[in-house]
């Protein structure tokens, strides 16, 4: 199978969260052309296992992205589209690797997961139902020389104040003001935390969205701030903290994940040094400040994981979104090494 044709195929289909039955369908005839038996599960996720034995190794990328289309086109030694980075890559890099290394003493499981983007992470806690596996490997652009441990936790905020209409010159703030209010002292309290902590052990906070409207009897103003959050941090506190800060405000919480770090001292991780030495590159160790779903089968599953993939993460989401072939290659010979060696 050429590696460039099968990944821009992947491209071309456009697949954002709740949309992805045709690219999962796609990957269920790849995987059989390849050997695999293939399905799709409850949740949509494509699933495709070669192999026999009790010992199991998953890789579990994930084949929704987020909306905007983007035309593939090959320039030079760069492929363009929607997914090239996050995450069709590094779902083309374990399909591609796992059909190489066909394993005799283990069975190695690839899942292509739906709605990670969403945040809802449909497939992978579809996934995280199945017996703990022996190794994991998350789908996630990280370079073909780096090595993910972590990532940050998550926890959206839905702010949403009703207030009966005043006039504008009588005493008092608008639930506007009130909104941003509450924002900025959100902000004052992430920034207190933060004094003297490194990106990956700090709060960061994001205003994703707010609006304001008025019926001549009531004003409203509704707000959704998205927070990633450290390991350890004290999420109970600080919705106390929230519930104070919000006075007259409701606020609710969805989307709560969180934050993840693996332990480097496994047979995992020392696999993927020796091939990546191997190959030339020097092992990069990563902490991300998002999220993916390593948040989510890692404190299940408790076994040794990292996120790994070709692409890099600058590139997310962006309407340049591109991954070199020469990296796509170089991260699908060391993800074949990794699991020969396993």
């Amino acid at each position: 199978m050429d590696d460039a044709a099968f990944l821009g195929e992947l491209l071309s289909l456009y697949s954002p969260s709740g949309s992805e039955q045709q690219v999962a369908n796609l990957l269920c005839e790849r995987l059989a052309d390849l050997g695999f038996r293939s399905y799709v599960d409850a949740a949509g996720n494509p699933v495709g296992e070669i192999g026999s034995g009790e010992r199991e190794i998953v890789l579990l990328g994930h084949i929704d992205t987020v909306e905007g289309f983007i035309a593939v086109r090959r320039e030079g030694d760069l492929l363009y589209g929607r997914g090239a980075v996050d995450a069709k890559g590094p779902m083309a890099a374990f399909i591609l690797a796992a059909a190489r290394a066909r394993p005799r003493n283990l069975r190695l499981t690839v899942i292509g997961a739906v709605e990670e983007e969403a945040a809802s992470s449909r497939g992978a806690r579809q996934a995280m139902q199945r017996p703990r596996p022996e190794f994991a490997i998350v789908g996630e652009p990280s370079g073909w020389a780096g090595i993910t441990l972590g990532y940050k936790g998550r926890l959206w905020i839905h702010y949403s104040l009703v207030r009966p209409m005043r006039h504008s010159a009588g005493p008092g703030r608008s639930a506007p003001e009130d909104a941003v209010a509450f924002w900025n002292a959100l902000q004052a309290a992430a920034t207190e935390f933060n004094q003297g902590k490194r990106p990956f052990d700090a709060l960061d906070l994001s205003l994703r969205r707010i609006n304001s409207r008025a019926d001549g009897f009531a004003e409203r103003v509704e707000q959704l701030i998205a927070l990633r959050v450290p390991v350890d941090f004290e999420v109970a506190s600080f919705k106390s903290l929230v519930g104070e800060l919000a006075g007259e405000a409701v606020c609710q919480f969805s989307n709560e994940d969180p934050a993840f770090r693996a332990n480097k001292n496994n047979p995992l991780v020392r696999a993927f040094t020796a091939a990546i030495r191997a190959a030339g590159g020097e092992p990069r160790f990563k902490l991300k400040t998002g999220t993916s779903d390593m948040n989510v089968l890692g404190p299940v599953w408790d076994c040794p994981i990292v996120a790994y993939g070709p692409g890099d993460s600058s590139l997310d989401h962006t309407p340049n979104e591109h991954v070199s072939l020469a990296e796509f290659r170089r991260a699908v010979d060391v993800l074949a090494a990794v699991l020969e060696s396993l």
